[in-house]
């Protein structure tokens, strides 16, 4: 009984290993890509860099700080909840000109919900960001990246793009500003969207700690801005790809 005891506890132990190592190293967003904007094909060395899970008070205006002295725009896909309890940085998101997309209200993974409750979700977030911005969001992005393909019709049938994103900064993790730098550089495409969060934590949407986040993304622009790249907001590369495709003669 006792063998048995020990090889079940060793068993659950490795499970437990495993599924951490999957969690953090693999990307599941890779899964559930098909039907979603998540890299676009331009030749042009541009990158979208977007936040999830704000605003917070205290991390997306040291990230905007970050983004006005470097004078790029990127895209932030809000919570509802938060727009409501930080109606000021929300605002300041899009006085400073950058993109807000809709994250949901309060991050919830999309699978627990019927299409009713799913729409109302969005449509609630959806007039929460246009009460407080005045923004109509055109653009949206799941929680965790999990959805079906029914889902992402009726978000569609809802005048929405669904993005996701090509790299993840894995900055919830909690890594060293220099490791996601050093992995972001190695893996970086032309037409690229990245992740990176504004809020929480691995266990929370609220507070947490972005100090690494905030060093990553100054010097991500530091490095791409010295190779020559630039930074562009998912619209305006959604815009570069259909204006490619119109074109494919310009470049």
């Amino acid at each position: 009984m006792r063998r048995i005891i020990r090889i079940s506890v060793i068993l659950i132990l490795l499970a437990v290993l495993v599924t951490a190592v999957f969690v953090i190293f693999f990307d599941q967003a890779v899964l559930v890509r098909k039907g979603t904007i998540y890299h676009e094909p331009v030749k042009e060395k541009v990158v979208a860099l977007t936040f999830d899970d704000g605003p917070s008070p205290v991390w997306t205006p040291r990230i905007l700080d970050v983004l006005k002295g470097a004078d790029v725009k990127a895209t932030f896909f809000m919570l509802g909840e938060h727009v409501k309890m930080y109606p000021d940085v929300a605002r300041r998101v899009a006085r400073e000109g950058h993109t807000i997309g809709n994250h949901t209200y309060d991050h919830h993974v999309l699978l627990y919900y019927h299409s009713k409750e799913l729409e109302s979700e969005i449509r609630r977030t959806e007039d929460i960001i246009k009460e407080v911005t005045g923004v109509r969001t055109l653009y949206f992005r799941p929680p965790k990246a999990w959805m079906t393909s029914a889902e992402k019709r009726l978000v569609k049938s809802m005048g929405y793009e669904v993005v996701l994103w090509s790299l993840n900064s894995k900055d919830w993790v909690t890594f060293d500003d220099k490791y996601m730098i050093k992995y972001l550089l190695r893996h970086v495409r032309p037409g690229d969207i990245i992740l990176f969060h504004d809020s929480g934590g691995a266990f929370s949407t609220e507070g947490g700690d972005r100090d690494e986040t905030v060093l990553a993304v100054m010097r991500l622009i530091e490095r791409l801005k010295e190779k020559g790249w630039r930074f562009v907001t998912v619209d305006e590369l959604v815009n570069m790809r259909k204006n490619d495709a119109q074109d494919p003669g310009k470049h």
